[in-house]
C-alpha cells in the first residue's frame, strides 16, 4: 500500500491491516518453503507495507507521549 493511503486510516484500522499483512506474510512464507509460491514479489511488497504501517504506528505513539 502507498503511504498516502495508510495515512488516511485510523489507528485501529492500521493495527488490523498490520495483523492481516503479518498473517498473509506467514502464509506466503509457508508456500515458499513448499515451493508453491506464484508471486515472489508479493513477499517484498508485504514486508515494505508492514514496515510502513509499523512506522506510522510508532510515530503516532511518539506524538501522543
Amino acid at each position: 500500500m502507498k503511504l498516502k493511503e495508510l495515512k488516511s486510516l485510523t489507528m485501529p484500522e492500521l493495527q488490523a491491516k498490520g495483523h492481516d499483512f503479518r498473517q498473509e506474510l506467514f502464509n506466503l512464507r509457508l508456500r515458499q518453503t513448499a515451493g508453491q509460491l506464484e508471486k515472489p514479489s508479493r513477499l517484498r511488497e508485504l514486508r515494505r507495507s508492514l514496515a510502513r504501517i509499523e512506522t506510522l504506528i510508532n510515530q503516532s505513539k511518539r506524538k501522543t507521549a
